[in-house]
């Protein structure tokens, strides 16, 4: 399938999505400056072929304008004629999708990820047991254990995008960049929204965990 085969409907869908989501994370000041970025992917997969749309580079998420996306192949090309210039880590949100086949990624940079990914970053994963929003991720085991894989932030985003296939884990819907943010994915804009949502509540706990005084001995 090229892109001119995908339908103006489903197109327009996917922008509404993005739209959506981008304004309810914008409340939760999960864009400061200009960071983070979004994608949904559109028409037909295949690990060679696809096409997404991504949010463009250096804009205000806290507002809507009608440059706030545009549409690009796997390599992370613009699929049509524009100055508009996609987000510095499309190549990451292209390598997730062919190792995955998902159906929307999003990633946000908050303080709880920042700090949890920088305090974890040597071990190479953040661990989490019994957290009740591990469920959100899908995983129903009773006090499941988990560990959320966890990069190195380089400089050179295609570096960071060949270390994903051997880091990436089926059951965990995520990864960290060390001291820098959370990339989740779900099978569409629903589900990678409930992932992240998850992911940043474990975040939470785990670092104010770690500033609860030791428990008095009974």
């Amino acid at each position: 399938m090229t892109f001119s085969d995908i339908s103006l409907e489903e197109k327009q869908k996917a922008l509404g999505e993005l739209r959506n989501i981008k304004e309810q994370f914008a409340a939760r000041g999960w864009f400061p400056g200009t960071s983070g970025n979004l994608s949904v992917r559109v028409g037909a997969f295949t690990p060679d072929r696809f096409h997404f749309a991504v949010t463009s580079s250096g804009k205000d998420k806290s507002v809507h304008t009608p440059e706030d996306f545009l549409f690009v192949d796997a390599n992370g090309e613009a699929c049509e004629t524009t100055a508009l210039k996609p987000s510095a880590e499309t190549l990451i949100h292209a390598k997730i999708y062919r190792m995955t086949g998902c159906g929307a990624i999003f990633h946000v940079h908050t303080v709880y990820n920042n700090l949890i990914s920088e305090y974890y970053g040597d071990e190479g994963y953040v661990p989490a047991q019994g957290i009740e929003l591990i469920k959100g991720l899908g995983i129903w085991e009773e006090n499941a254990a988990i560990r959320i894989p966890v990069l190195p932030n380089y400089a050179d985003i295609p570096s960071i995008a060949k270390l994903i296939p051997g880091t990436l884990k089926p059951e965990i819907p995520g990864i960290l960049l060390r001291n820098h943010g959370i990339y989740a994915w779900g099978a569409n804009a629903f589900e990678a929204k409930r992932h992240l949502e998850a992911f940043e509540f474990i975040f939470e706990v785990l670092y104010r965990s770690l500033l609860l005084p030791p428990r008095p001995h009974s």
